[in-house]
């Protein structure tokens, strides 16, 4: 028997990010104190922290799915561009003392999904395909 990398590294890809994702939806849905204080300081409080859960629900089932992984990382990658991008400019890396936890969280699901996204190109040039007709 032999190991096929390519499928272990891309099935750990899709884990490391569903699983990150996932495990912040518990915050953002309960309004834990600490997800309305990253919402209310960009300004987005409350619809932002519940649309933003949203998404990372419906990017982490779609990255667990081999037809859709490439939809998911497209979603997922979106999301974490979001959060990085307010822990550049409005949150800082660090955020209530959580060691800068939240940013190497986003930056570990963008990497991912990246990287996913790289991986199943093909399948997004047939989409695409697809849809246009060309």
């Amino acid at each position: 028997m032999t190991l096929n990398y390519t499928v272990i590294g891309t099935w750990l890809l899709r884990i490391i990010a569903a699983i990150i994702m996932l495990q912040t939806l518990f915050f953002k849905f309960s309004a834990s104190e600490e997800s309305v204080y990253i919402f209310t300081s960009v300004g987005m409080e409350p619809w932002g922290r519940i649309g933003s859960g949203i998404f990372e629900l419906v990017a982490s089932i779609l990255i667990l799915f081999p037809k859709t992984t490439w939809l998911g990382a497209l979603v997922g990658l979106g999301v974490m561009s979001g959060a990085i991008f307010f822990h550049l400019t409005k949150l800082g890396i660090v955020v209530k003392d959580d060691g800068g936890q939240l940013f190497i969280y986003a930056l570990l699901v963008f990497l991912s999904c990246l990287v996913l996204l790289i991986i199943y190109r093909r399948e997004i040039l047939l989409v695409v395909k697809n849809i246009t007709g060309k």
